[in-house]
């Protein structure tokens, strides 16, 4: 599901759009309760279903890494999602001072968001593969 960059809008709704740009790479364009987008593409690097790592490179309004971390945690799974990225957007990079607290709140917002729509997603998932 992680490695689906396409499938992100149907579980993660700050996620508007995402197209395919390559096998492993999609542009998205997000936005969450602050009136901007975010558009940038990204390449999924490295992919260790072993080690439990899918890592991307972003490029566009965000520019770094992201790595999603996966390993067993008692009966379930524990997922970690970890993100060094510079914002290069312009108004942002303008606002970063004074709206801080309203960004670093945005962010927060759409990171929950995030993870309630992966679990009702992954509920779904799971029971429509029951017997």
């Amino acid at each position: 599901m992680l490695a689906d960059l396409a499938r992100y809008p149907l579980w993660w709704r700050e996620v508007r759009a995402a197209e395919q740009v390559g096998e492993r790479a999609a542009r998205l364009r997000c936005r969450s309760l602050l009136p901007y987008d975010l558009v940038f593409e990204t390449h999924h690097d490295t992919r260790d279903r072993v080690a439990g790592v899918l890592k991307a490179r972003l490029v566009g309004d965000l520019d770094g890494t992201a790595a999603w971390r996966i390993r067993p945690s008692g009966t379930g799974t524990l997922l970690r999602y970890e993100q060094e990225v510079t914002v290069t957007k312009p108004l942002l990079r303008r606002l970063a001072l004074v709206a801080r607290p309203a960004l670093v709140a945005n962010h927060g917002l759409m990171m929950r968001s995030g993870n309630r729509g992966l679990r009702t997603y992954l509920a779904g998932y799971q029971a429509g593969r029951r017997p």
